[in-house]
């Protein structure tokens, strides 16, 4: 046991100390934190910057569908000659040019000096369709105020009846939670169970260990080296989670006043259907009532199994082969069930309480994937929970003691490419 704890402090030390650990340390919480604030911060960018279009309409009939808004202004043209009008543009200063010369589609071509900006496009477009759909109501003899009068807005506030009574809940957050919980699991894994790898690799090559296991057995430090990496894994998981939350925080908390609209500034007809405090206090409330504390234990439970299951195999592979080319041939199998359970969960978010989802939260190759996201949308039976965790360890243990088989042997053959024909070899021996 001493020895599996000194291959773990060695593993682990020599790993966090690495530059590249605190450099994506570091680096990572900035990334994802600008993952999410980025969208927002652009939105606003965009929102606040004025563009300015040129109108030349030669039929004389669009002047009343262009007026102008905070962040689009229009300036008209009389110049016939399209030759001179294009000049005029050039030294004009103007973002683009819109010139009309019929009603049909092709009769309307906005100019511009680069690649034309997809924001003012979709904002004349809309504004052509409004006045042209206008226009078609007058000539039905249709009252367009009354139609948008008996428009209505409506939005659903979902509520969860538990024991105890009815509480806040939400639609989106489960799913945003679980499909989160999930790719972060089937990236940890990927990460360092391939770092297992090609640590058994790396030793491999420089004969490292030959020197090891004169001092311990082959499966003590295949043991050790499993568990340090893993301690590694979730260092750096728990600094991301801590960092990304500041940052992010930081970051709302300066942009988070312009985020939501004020009721002022919203149209008369939509102040009494839309009310962003009451949106926010409820999402607050979704959040609160979330059932964080057992889906962060789910989530440590799956993480924590998946990886040593796959770092496991992943250990076999890197003792089986003496470089990283020639494990390509044993990555795929193993690596298939993890590329199709993040696939299969986008579909399962819609419906996890299909049979396939059933299945693939019950495999152990699978369960690490799709169970948090299962438990996340409380689409589960406490039976189907138990099973897939005690087999998913049970799994472990078996797999865990196959590679030993296989580590204890190709952790010192060299020159040798190993087929799936001599693995069942080593598996026999005893």
């Amino acid at each position: 046991m001493n020895n599996i704890i000194l291959i773990i402090q060695r593993e682990y030390l020599t790993r966090v100390k690495k530059k590249s650990f605190i450099i994506m340390t570091v680096a990572g919480p900035i990334l994802t934190a600008a993952l999410f604030t980025a969208p927002v911060w652009f939105a606003l960018t965009e929102n606040n910057e004025v563009k300015t279009v040129m109108i030349y309409d030669g039929t004389g009939h669009y002047k009343d569908a262009f007026e102008d808004s905070e962040t689009l202004k229009f300036k008209f043209t009389d110049i016939q000659n399209a030759e001179e009008r294009k000049k005029t543009f050039k030294s004009s200063g103007c973002d683009a040019m819109l010139t009309i010369s019929g009603e049909n589609n092709d009769k309307f071509v906005l100019y511009s000096e680069k690649v034309p900006d997809i924001n003012i496009k979709e904002k004349l477009t809309n504004k052509i369709e409004r006045f042209l759909e206008a226009e078609n109501y007058k000539k039905l003899g249709i009252d367009k105020n009354k139609i948008d009068s008996a428009k209505v807005s409506v939005s659903l506030s979902t509520k969860i009846l538990t024991s105890k009574g009815e509480k806040v809940g939400s639609a989106e957050l489960p799913i945003a939670v679980g499909f989160i919980s999930a790719f972060i699991i089937y990236m940890f894994i990927f990460m360092y169970g391939v770092q297992v790898m090609k640590g058994v690799i790396e030793e491999k090559t420089n004969r490292v260990v030959e020197i090891l296991i004169s001092s311990v057995k082959p499966y003590q430090l295949m043991a050790g080296k499993i568990a340090g990496i893993a301690a590694v894994a979730l260092t750096q998981f728990v600094l991301w989670a801590i960092l990304t939350a500041f940052i992010t925080g930081i970051a709302y908390l300066y942009i988070g006043p312009e985020i939501i609209p004020q009721g002022q500034n919203l149209p008369a007809g939509e102040i009494t259907t839309l009310n962003p405090a009451s949106s926010l206090s409820n999402i607050t409330t979704a959040i609160l009532n979330f059932d964080w504390l057992n889906m962060f234990l789910i989530f440590l439970i799956y993480f924590t199994g998946g990886y040593l299951l796959y770092s496991s195999l992943f250990a076999a592979i890197g003792s089986a082969a003496d470089n990283e080319t020639d494990t390509q041939q044993f990555m795929l199998p193993v690596t298939i069930p993890l590329i199709l359970a993040i696939v299969a969960a986008q579909g399962i978010i819609k419906n996890p309480e299909s049979a396939s989802a059933f299945w693939m939260s019950i495999i152990p190759f699978t369960s690490p994937i799709i169970m948090p996201l299962r438990f996340a949308l409380g689409k589960y039976e406490t039976w189907e929970l138990v099973l897939s965790v005690v087999l998913l360890f049970s799994t472990f243990f078996a797999i865990v003691w196959l590679a030993a088989k296989i580590y204890r042997v190709g952790i010192l053959m060299y020159g040798k490419k190993v087929s799936y024909g001599e693995l069942l070899k080593w598996l026999r021996y005893k």
